[in-house]
């Protein structure tokens, strides 16, 4: 049988179609039927859709200079991002209390500034410092790519970060977001079962109708492993020369794209 043969007797045309063109992971015609039945699609946002790394180091060499601080921001950008993880693990191991990511970045950064013998900051600086989270840039793809995903799509963040950083995030990038869902409305971390869950059940969705789209394997491998659909988006230079981004190949997940304006042309958006 022919691709269009396939097509025609799937009886789903465009979204069939799309998925020849690559969404699909082995089983090719279930997978289409899958992926067109997805009516939101909801972004990891740190390296997904924001460009951290760069950010933080061209932000803290401007702030550096007009502080007089002198210190290897790429670097310091690293080892504030290598303690995330480690102090989210704290939060869902139940060591500490409930705590979102704005004060887990406080308290990071307050050992970073020992780190690298950065002294004599004003609480108000690091208070400002520690929001440099709420003002990542976009990837240049992102906000065009989610534009025209929002027009078919309801739009989302999933993200471990707290509701404020991603408001204020999206107002000073331009992400048009029609809401914003976050791992603290479920006051469980990724990839805690919970924090997936919360989207399906405020958006008043099956799980299989939501598609988690993020540039990390691990990320999505937990939200399908809870029914949601996948979108890998790759971010080759989301660390810089220091760690080999995530990679995916056609068939990993139901859809993989180089980057969010090719995801949205794999939708058909």
């Amino acid at each position: 049988m022919t691709r269009r043969q396939i097509v025609k007797s799937a009886g789903i045309g465009a979204a069939a179609a799309a998925a020849w063109r690559g969404i699909n992971a082995p089983g090719g015609q279930d997978s289409a039927t899958a992926v067109a039945a997805v009516k939101a699609l909801v972004f990891d946002t740190f390296g997904t859709v924001v460009d951290w790394r760069g950010s933080i180091i061209e932000e803290g060499t401007a702030w550096g200079t007009a502080k007089g601080i002198s210190v290897d921001w790429a670097r310091f950008a690293d080892r504030w991002r290598a303690g995330y993880a480690p102090a989210m693990d704290r939060v869902r191991k139940g060591e500490i209390p409930w705590t979102n990511l704005d004060q887990l970045h406080r308290t990071l950064l307050e050992d970073l500034l020992k780190e690298f013998h950065i002294e004599g900051l004003s609480e108000e600086d690091k208070d400002h410092w520690n929001r440099v989270w709420h003002r990542l840039k976009p990837w240049p793809d992102s906000v065009a790519g989610l534009t025209r995903l929002k027009k078919k799509y309801t739009i989302a963040p999933l993200s471990n970060g707290n509701v404020v950083l991603l408001a204020d995030m999206a107002k000073h990038a331009g992400i048009p977001w029609d809401l914003i869902l976050s791992a603290e409305l479920a006051r469980h971390y990724k990839p805690d079962r919970e924090a997936y869950l919360i989207a399906p059940s405020l958006l008043e969705l099956k799980p299989g109708e939501v598609m988690m789209c993020a540039a990390h394997s691990g990320d999505l491998a937990a939200a399908r492993s809870f029914g949601l659909r996948t979108g890998f988006i790759h971010r080759p230079n989301e660390y810089g020369p220091t760690r080999k981004a995530d990679d995916a190949k056609p068939g990993d997940f139901d859809v993989v794209s180089t980057d969010i304006l090719d995801l949205a042309s794999k939708l058909g958006a």
